[in-house]
């Protein structure tokens, strides 16, 4: 049987609504800070929809009529539930060592010549089998939703061999099956070279470009195909190929992009009309211009940039006043932003980037969801757009970031069911 459908919900008396209604996405510049605020705001939900926004005094008659659940949230502010457009979650194990060895003083790149690394997830992915791979990834969702994500992106990445890769992806459409929360896959088919490979790069990518990113798009295991552009990864040609043979499936490009140094890989994101351009933290004026001519979302990831310890991070005020699409996205990986909580990636964006916490919100909701290909529904409180909705115990939305390391949410909203309360 279908399940049933939920019951009307009515989020009251608010201290404020976000709802970034109004504009249309994606947000750049100026409009970054338009949360579109209610104080005193009201949400009302039928089934998995926005049934109407508003004044709790204005939804109040319609709310008892529908015989709606209430959702008392005096002193609280309700928003969207969290978009988050870049994860990693399904590994094996974590990389504890890797970070022990960086305090010590190696760098990324020497942690893995000495077989740390991406390489060494991929050993634990090999000795993990789909289930304890699943079952791993879902006591992470639980904890996705008890922070306010509601919808997140999926990577492949730590199989690098076929069969491997296609195991990740049959555990991610398995949690698809499970979770209640959205989860949207991608193929990152370029992460790191098989030791096997070493000195036949094009050999590999001949391999993956023919036997699996077809296999990927004719069994509808991803949406998007992604690939690590950088330094001691793959070249802007060899990403082109590979990106070029996704896009010929069917698949939607993405790249990781300018993170260790600048390579021309966020040039290539806008040749090929990606849905995304993710780190940047290496991006020079020129790229800037590129990225903000496009519909390219330049997607900022300091959870990486704090776990790593780098003195640097990506110029997002650059980016906003050169009027490129910013979101944030936590990055959660086994090595190098092994965090889960959006809340303090918006406290990294006010703090090291100097995003004011308006623009980190709209970056982490509406945007995400822009980058996800997924804004006609999700990222704001509109009606007609899909119940998610999160409760936060604070009365201004500028202390969510400000109490940084905290977990403020105290109810998730998933296609208006609740799938988290802290009561």
């Amino acid at each position: 049987m279908p399940p049933r459908s939920p019951h009307p919900l009515f989020f009251r008396d608010a201290a404020q609504l976000l709802t970034l209604a109004g504009l249309p996405p994606p947000r750049r510049g100026k409009a970054l800070r338009d949360l579109g605020l209610i104080p005193g705001g009201a949400v009302l939900t039928r089934g998995d929809k926005i049934l109407r926004i508003g004044t709790t005094s204005e939804l109040t008659a319609e709310a008892r009529r529908v015989k709606a659940e209430v959702m008392e949230c005096k002193g609280q502010v309700v928003m969207p539930g969290f978009v988050d457009s870049h994860t990693h979650l399904v590994f094996a194990g974590s990389r504890v060592e890797d970070y022990e060895r960086r305090l010590q003083g190696q760098s990324y790149e020497d942690i893995a010549r000495a077989g740390g690394g991406i390489r060494f997830s991929a050993r634990q992915v090999r000795d993990a089998s789909a289930r304890a791979l699943v079952q791993r990834a879902e006591r992470f969702l639980g904890q996705f939703a008890a922070h306010g994500t509601t919808t997140i992106e999926i990577k492949t990445g730590y199989g690098l061999e076929v069969d491997e890769e296609l195991k990740i992806l049959e555990a991610i459409r398995s949690l698809r099956r499970r979770s209640l929360l959205e989860l949207v896959p991608t193929l990152l088919a370029l992460h790191a070279l098989p030791p096997r490979y070493v000195g036949r790069s094009g050999e590999y990518i001949n391999r993956i470009s023919r036997r699996l990113v077809p296999v990927v798009a004719r069994r509808k295991l991803a949406e998007f195909i992604d690939c690590f552009c950088d330094r001691g990864a793959f070249s802007v040609e060899q990403c082109r190929r590979l990106l070029a043979a996704g896009r010929r499936c069917g698949l939607i490009p993405r790249v990781h992009a300018e993170q260790l140094t600048r390579t021309g890989a966020s040039r290539l994101a806008v040749e090929l009309e990606a849905a995304s351009a993710d780190h940047l933290d290496c991006v020079e004026e020129s790229d800037i211009q590129a990225l903000a001519g496009s519909n390219v979302v330049a997607t900022l990831l300091v959870g990486a940039n704090f776990h790593l310890g780098l003195p640097h991070y990506p110029p997002a005020r650059r980016l906003i006043e050169g009027g490129a699409i910013v979101a944030l996205a936590s990055d959660f990986n086994p090595g190098t932003s092994p965090t889960l909580n959006m809340q303090f990636i918006l406290s990294l964006a006010c703090s090291a980037l100097r995003m004011t916490p308006a623009e980190a919100i709209a970056a982490a909701t509406i945007n995400g969801a822009y980058a996800l290909r997924r804004a006609h529904r999700l990222g704001s409180l509109e009606p007609g757009k899909e119940a998610d909705i999160i409760v936060m115990d604070v009365s201004d939305y500028r202390e969510i970031p400000y109490y940084f390391a905290w977990n403020h949410c105290v109810a998730t909203v998933k296609g208006g069911r609740v799938i988290y309360s802290k009561k």
